[in-house]
């Protein structure tokens, strides 16, 4: 039976204390090692929570000889630099979406990670999540006929006006927050043959960053992906994929509890809901990352496709 793996966390984000570090503590494969902050009282408290060593400063946690892997839940205009470092100090990497800000630091990166044989993930959960491969098996057998268009949308009710999504020094915006999500799934579904043709990116009133946005994307084979989302609305989580001969709805499909019972609406002539069994997405992501530390690489071409077409639909916005 292998080690845990040994991780480190560079920051206290609400992300890393309700979702990640839990996932960690619970999986057998995961021995958290320690949780770093600017703030050492900070660091203190969840440290204790978690039952690991608190460290002041995120460079400590990489000079660490017990820290095999670390995880970095900083605002994303910082992941280049943190993640940089991580590699350099040889340790495995998983970093929240995205990995970065551009696609050219994206690529260095992952090809930084390749030459240093060590594992870089960034942290998309939902496509861990076992109900999408059922939804690729019934497109694979012909279920919904020949595909012809995507519809993802992913909304969420409006944040805090401090939070660091509104600031575009760290990185914010709906896009690389919500949209990320539906043009993952587009990516999932349709393959990287995707080209953006059109987008628009919306501010909403006093604010410094788009808050919602449309885009219009396309195969070589004129299979669409249309792709809703924002950050200043109602909850909507779900992509149809539409075809010849009929339609699949995926509800709560990028943030599902791990609790919930799933379902997938298939409309074919008549209408059937298969449902299946409660499965936790974040639990699925920390074996993801496992295996990829104990691999020594991770599966990366999603992670930097998505990056040129997130940046293509910024560039087709203006």
């Amino acid at each position: 039976m292998s080690a845990p793996v040994r991780v480190g966390v560079l920051g206290c984000a609400a992300i890393a204390v309700r979702r990640m570090l839990p996932a960690f503590a619970a999986s057998p494969d995961v021995e958290i090692a320690a949780v770093a902050s600017r703030d050492a009282a900070r660091a203190g408290k969840v440290a204790a929570d978690f039952g690991c060593r608190p460290v002041e400063g995120y460079a400590a946690v990489l000079e660490a000889e017990d820290v095999e892997a670390v995880y970095v839940p900083l605002p994303a205009a910082l992941h280049a630099r943190w993640v940089e470092a991580a590699l350099d100090a040889g340790k495995h990497v998983l970093a929240e979406k995205p990995l970065t800000t551009e696609p050219e630091s994206t690529e260095r990166l992952l090809g930084l990670a390749g030459r240093r044989g060590v594992a870089l993930m960034e942290n998309v959960m939902f496509v861990h999540h076992p109900r999408h491969e059922v939804v690729r098996d019934l497109v694979a057998t012909g279920r919904i006929g020949e595909p012809r268009s995507l519809h993802a949308a992913f909304t969420i009710p409006p944040l805090p006006d401090g939070d660091i999504r509104y600031d575009p020094g760290l990185g914010g915006g709906a896009l690389a927050d919500v949209g990320l999500y539906p043009l993952r799934a587009a990516l999932h579904f349709l393959g990287p043959d995707l080209d953006v043709v059109g987008a628009r990116l919306v501010r909403g009133a006093g604010r410094r960053v788009e808050t919602a946005g449309d885009a219009l994307l396309t195969t070589p084979a004129g299979v669409t992906a249309h792709l809703s989302f924002g950050m200043e609305h109602a909850y909507l989580s779900r992509y149809e994929l539409w075809g010849s001969e009929g339609r699949i709805t995926v509800d709560r499909a990028f943030t599902p509890p791990a609790g919930l019972a799933t379902m997938i609406s298939v409309e074919a002539g008549s209408t059937e809901e298969i449902r299946l069994p409660a499965a936790d997405q974040v639990a699925a992501t920390v074996a993801a990352f496992v295996a990829a530390v104990r691999a020594g690489s991770a599966p990366h071409a999603d992670t930097l496709r998505q990056a040129v077409l997130l940046a293509d639909v910024r560039r087709r916005s203006r």
